[in-house]
């Protein structure tokens, strides 16, 4: 399609959940909901229309030993886009990738930064390892990098406990978070276990990655601080495997992991009912592949969250939360288009029939 061309969606639009028509318009790469006058190269296409899908925490850049080469980042954000992200947020990456933006043909990024970890508590080439004294110096770094956010370690196996333990005194959490949210920036956390939560959200965090140590005595404090999770529970399928491959060295550990394994679903549906915002994120890069928005989303549903509200956390209400929009008039035409009705059947978001990115038409 040529950059003059209109674009003409008709089927069903899913402006928002409750919010459907018969159709919208293309031009010169907006959402137009009036009919363009004198339009002559027009490109008409059927089905039913959706935001592009968001992937809340996704790593472009990332591989299993850290950074990787502009090529293969490329081939990951396209794997994304080709299953219908075409917003990221990236939570947490060693590599530079603000050359995607100069790109039209990739899915817009949020970046976190580089993740912050504790020295020796976490992937080896993943985050910047420090001690709790250059913590706030590092989150104000990492903030004026990012795009809004600074992604933390909260948590990581303690080889001399042989569990999973906090990374970080409460005093430097606490000042940590106030310089990203004076620069302006919004502090997410990886946390797996359940004492690294209380200090973090008591210290203003706005998001936890994983969660899976959500307990009900934690609950009420999240909804009450309307900190959000981020599940990934595409990521939390791997911890029997992780469990058996620590099992000699880390017993304590592996029986931990195992645990959180089972209850994820209990953790994730009483988050859901106590009002705690859940988005969809897949944790792709690092040893995960890209493109599993669709499986990210089916998982949320096998948990108890309604098909609705579990298509809202990838679409209408994630990018809300991100501050991005959606199929508004005048907005920038990121959509996807599928043959059914998503609200019936999530499963059809693993098969889109048109990816419309910045109003192109991918092929």
């Amino acid at each position: 399609m040529s950059d003059h061309a209109v674009l003409h969606v008709k089927g069903r639009v899913l402006v928002g959940p409750d919010d459907v028509r018969d159709e919208l318009w293309v031009v010169e790469g907006r959402i137009s909901y009036d009919r363009p006058s004198g339009a002559r190269d027009v490109r008409t296409v059927d089905g039913w229309a959706l935001p592009g899908l968001v992937d809340a925490h996704c790593h472009v850049g990332l591989g299993a030993h850290g950074p990787v080469d502009t090529d293969v980042a490329e081939k990951q954000a396209l794997t994304d886009r080709e299953a219908g992200t075409l917003l990221i947020r990236d939570a947490g990456s060693p590599s530079d990738t603000r050359w995607i933006d100069d790109r039209d043909d990739l899915p817009k990024i949020i970046r976190a930064g580089r993740h912050i970890a504790r020295t020796r508590r976490y992937i080896r080439g993943y985050a910047h390892e420090i001690e709790p004294d250059a913590l706030v110096a590092y989150v104000g770094q990492e903030a004026r990098r990012g795009d809004g956010w600074v992604k933390l370690v909260g948590d990581w196996i303690d080889r001399d406990l042989g569990d999973l333990s906090a990374c970080w005194p409460r005093e430097a959490i606490e000042a940590a978070i106030a310089e990203a949210h004076r620069l302006g920036a919004r502090v997410t956390a990886h946390c797996f276990s359940e004492d690294s939560l209380t200090d973090l959200v008591e210290s203003g965090i706005d998001c936890v990655e994983h969660a899976t140590g959500l307990t009900e005595d934690l609950i009420p404090l999240f909804a009450e601080r309307g900190v959000a999770i981020v599940p990934t529970l595409v990521n939390i399928a791997t911890f029997p495997a992780l469990a058996d491959g620590g099992e000699s060295k880390y017993p304590r550990w592996s029986a931990h992991m195992r645990r959180l394994h089972e209850r994820r679903y209990d953790t994730v549906r009483n988050a859901h009912d106590a009002g705690i915002p859940v988005y969809v994120g897949t944790d792709a890069g690092g040893t995960l592949p890209h493109g599993l928005v669709a499986a990210e989303v089916a998982e949320l549903v096998t948990a108890g969250i309604p098909p609705v509200e579990a298509l809202a956390a990838t679409t209408w209400a994630a990018r809300a939360w991100l501050g991005r929009p959606g199929l508004e008039e005048g907005a920038a035409a990121d959509l996807v288009v599928y043959d059914t009705d998503p609200r019936a059947d999530v499963r059809v978001l693993a098969a889109p029939r048109r990816v419309v990115l910045g109003g192109r038409v991918v092929d």
